[in-house]
């Protein structure tokens, strides 16, 4: 054992040495391609050419230890709340679903083709109505569409059923299955319940249905200012918004340029703006707000110095998401 002074805490033998005093040569190994312990140093398609390699990090061992330990802490949640598992076929019948199928040919039957499954949802169907109220499953899926932040064409997802059910009853065993994963895995302790709020809430202050609100920027209506204001652009819109950047009045004008192309592909027509200056408002579209609206503003909005105020006037629907 090595003394105290000497234990490397960051390795699972730190606290023993060993001594050498033979060894055998069992099979003699090529350069490695790349150092495992830095795999950030090699580029990723080496990386993937040698990818029993890649898996011998730290990193990547790490990430499929939390998997399975995932995996164990949802079977034991669901069996708990007498959900049954049930695995359900990998080739079925093409059913419409939210994107293309992938599709296998059958070789007995000529001109025939197996669709890989987007969701169970068919058999799960026929569980519910065979007698099992309450159906579980870690199950891969199949959509053959792009890739995107959110989407890839294979993945897993942990697939529930359950019969004479309200939608409370679905939101409570979902969070405490996800308080289960998060206690066994990090020893997190989530909240009881979770902070709730609904579709309209979540879209009115944050513009998005998934909202990440670690991120306090809430969107405002500022239609009752706007409509004050000598602004004709935002006169015959159905609704305007805007959100508060703490601190945001240092963005140049390029950054901003940059900021409204970007809310473009979400339908709007522009981004208006003005900044938090002395006690008042400026630049952008501040021209057109008199000294007194300003000040009501920043009043009622709390926008201090050195803020900038982006607003969109659109459908209501086009300016949260835009702004989102």
């Amino acid at each position: 054992e090595r003394i105290a002074n000497a234990i490397n805490s960051d390795m699972k033998t730190g606290e023993i040495e060993v001594s050498v005093k033979e060894f055998q040569m069992l099979s003699e190994s090529a350069p490695l391609p790349f150092i495992i312990a830095d795999r950030n140093a090699a580029e990723e398609d080496l990386r993937l050419k040698y990818r029993y390699l890649e898996l011998r990090t730290d990193e990547l061992q790490q990430n499929l230890l939390v998997r399975h330990h995932a995996y164990q802490a949802v079977r034991n949640f669901l069996s708990n709340e007498d959900f049954v598992e049930v695995e359900t076929p990998v080739l079925m019948k093409s059913t419409p679903e939210g994107a293309r199928d992938y599709l296998v040919p059958s070789r007995i039957h000529k001109g025939k083709f197996y669709a890989l499954p987007q969701s169970p949802q068919i058999y799960k169907q026929l569980l519910m109505i065979s007698g099992f109220d309450r159906y579980f499953q870690i199950v891969k899926c199949f959509r053959d569409e792009d890739l995107r932040a959110d989407r890839q064409p294979e993945f897993t997802q942990i697939d529930l059923e359950m019969s004479f059910v309200d939608e409370n009853d679905v939101m409570n065993i979902c969070e405490g299955l996800i308080r289960k994963i998060f206690s066994d895995i990090s020893d997190i302790k989530l909240p009881n319940p979770f902070p709730r709020m609904t579709y309209s809430e979540s879209m009115d202050q944050y513009g998005s249905d998934h909202p990440d609100i670690r991120y306090d920027l809430k969107l405002q209506n500022v239609k009752l200012f706007t409509d004050e204001s000598s602004f004709n652009a935002f006169k015959n819109v159905e609704d305007i918004f805007g959100i508060i950047i703490p601190g945001g009045a240092k963005y140049s004008r390029k950054q901003i340029d940059e900021f409204t192309e970007s809310v473009k592909p979400y339908k709007a027509k522009g981004l208006a703006w003005m900044k938090g200056e002395g006690g008042a408002m400026s630049g952008g579209i501040s021209k057109f707000f008199s000294s007194n609206l300003q000040e009501k503003m920043r009043l009622k909005l709390s926008i201090k110095d050195d803020d900038i105020l982006f607003m969109i006037g659109d459908t209501r629907k086009t300016a949260q998401t835009a702004l989102g």
